[in-house]
């Protein structure tokens, strides 16, 4: 992404970068789900210290995201 500001992102802002089109409850739910089945990631994210009623990713975990996922968009 040309304008991508590694910084700290709600989930839903997150969500919706991957899901455009979707509402962003359903956004949130299918981004958690990619995440959840990569077990990678998921790992990497809980050692950074990610809980499930965190809100938001901190940039170290946004960037493990676009590492594992690829960036939005693509």
């Amino acid at each position: 992404m040309e304008d991508f500001i590694n910084r700290t992102y709600t989930k839903k802002e997150l969500g919706l970068m991957y899901f455009p089109e979707s509402m962003p409850r359903t956004a949130v739910n299918h981004l958690m789900s990619w995440i959840r089945r990569c077990q990678p990631l998921w790992d990497e994210l809980l050692e950074m210290g990610y809980d499930k009623r965190c809100k938001s990713f901190t940039p170290k975990q946004v960037k493990a995201i676009f590492d594992k996922l690829g960036e939005p968009g693509y």
